[in-house]
């Protein structure tokens, strides 16, 4: 019986990476999007934001057919409520990227120029997403918590984001819908690190019991 369980887990963990390779996906492809000003690439996005929502609900299912059909001891039960909580967080991920793709499309081919930071925001909350799913599959504590300090440098870029944005509408007094939009990508991909970091918190919370909110 527990041999089967473990497979069981075993496919969960597979799952649970490729549900984060998808997140990983779509946060490309809604980037280089608003770097290249390509709307048939926003608007695949969609596609993969779909594709997350599928997994989400795959995910849940084999989460609660291990819960009623097995015995999990606390350990067990810990990981598969720190799965349930985390594909949450995935499912929301693939939203935000989906919302960022969605305002590329309104832009009509415009770019976002030198403004880095957001590449460097991307690039960050890309990073947080693909080591919390490591930390997760790995049961690797110490990655985790490295997640979590990784939330205050995509909070830096969105203060220097803004700053930017406030130095472009001086400069640009009549393009303020421009900048509105770049400000809400900003939003959207500080948002993603905050869900980066909630599995993180999770993950911590699948091998030690301990969580800020439980």
């Amino acid at each position: 019986m527990r041999n089967r369980f473990d497979e069981q887990l075993f496919e969960l963990n597979k799952e649970i990476i490729k549900m984060g390779a998808m997140c990983e996906e779509a946060i490309d492809k809604a980037v280089k999007a608003l770097n290249t000003g390509d709307i048939e690439l926003a608007k695949k996005v969609k596609t993969e934001s779909n594709c997350i929502d599928q997994m989400e609900r795959t995910i849940e299912s084999r989460c609660m057919k291990l819960l009623l059909h097995q015995q999990p001891v606390a350990r067990d039960l810990r990981l598969i409520s720190a799965a349930l909580k985390m594909i949450t967080d995935m499912e929301r991920i693939g939203d935000q990227a989906e919302d960022i793709a969605e305002i590329v499309t309104f832009l009509e081919g415009r770019t976002v120029g030198k403004m880095t930071h957001i590449g460097d925001m991307a690039n960050k909350t890309t990073e947080m997403v693909t080591a919390s799913v490591d930390a997760f599959v790995r049961k690797d504590l110490e990655l985790a918590e490295s997640v979590i300090a990784q939330d205050d440098i995509v909070d830096n870029y969105f203060s220097e984001m803004k700053s930017d944005i406030i130095n472009w509408i001086g400069e640009n007094p009549t393009d303020g819908e421009f900048a509105l939009d770049l400000l809400m990508i900003a939003k959207y991909l500080e948002r993603i690190g905050d869900h980066a970091t909630n599995l993180a918190e999770w993950v911590i919370y699948s091998i030690t019991g301990a969580h800020k909110e439980v």
